[in-house]
């Protein structure tokens, strides 16, 4: 059996609500995506946001537009692809939610403990239409961007992380690290234009 088969029987399957096949591809994507959403969460976040938490809701939206017949995948990679797309959307609308202005985490004092997270009081899911939409523009900026360390700059924006905790990371002083940041304000701006432009 191809895989291109094994993927179309799954997702007849999953058509069908079927526990069997949700749990294989449970089963066979959770733990890497676990991981990659642990990654963009930093020490402070994860007392609010629990990394197997994001992923599970990213399955739950994933399974239940299944069911509908939103998504056609030609291979195992396809179906990765918008897994992680969604993994990172979910990480990223977290971030934004707890780094607003009157819950932001770095504003806290670290607690022993990450029972309290308090992120289901958000879980607006993007169309697939929407997480299509944040990879392409995120590939586009990041092909326009000139540099390793550019790029890293502004993965680690995303993620929401400050300008001075970025320079930590990147080893760039933070006025380099605020240049590139209106770099990527005005590559997104051009963007919009010509989208405007476009229409």
């Amino acid at each position: 059996m191809s895989e291109e088969v094994t993927v179309g029987e799954l997702l007849e399957l999953l058509r069908a609500r079927d526990p069997e096949a949700a749990r294989q591809i449970f089963d066979r994507f959770a733990r890497r995506l676990v991981g990659m959403a642990r990654s963009r969460l930093d020490e402070r976040m994860r007392q609010k946001v629990d990394a197997e938490d994001v992923v599970q809701s990213v399955f739950r939206s994933f399974f239940a537009r299944c069911a509908e017949g939103q998504f056609d995948f030609a291979n195992w990679d396809s179906m990765w692809s918008l897994l992680v797309r969604l993994t990172v959307w979910k990480c990223c609308r977290r971030v934004e939610y707890f780094r607003a202005i009157r819950r932001d985490v770095r504003r806290e004092n670290p607690v022993a403990s990450s029972e309290e997270s308090g992120w289901e009081v958000l879980d607006s899911d993007p169309t697939p239409a929407d997480a299509a939409l944040l990879a392409d523009t995120a590939e586009e900026v990041m092909r326009r961007l000139g540099s390793e360390r550019k790029r890293r700059i502004f993965e680690l924006s995303l993620q929401g992380y400050s300008v001075r905790e970025i320079s930590a990371q990147v080893g760039h002083y933070e006025r380099g690290v605020e240049r590139v940041r209106s770099e990527i304000k005005e590559i997104l701006r051009q963007m919009l234009q010509q989208n405007r432009d476009s229409q």
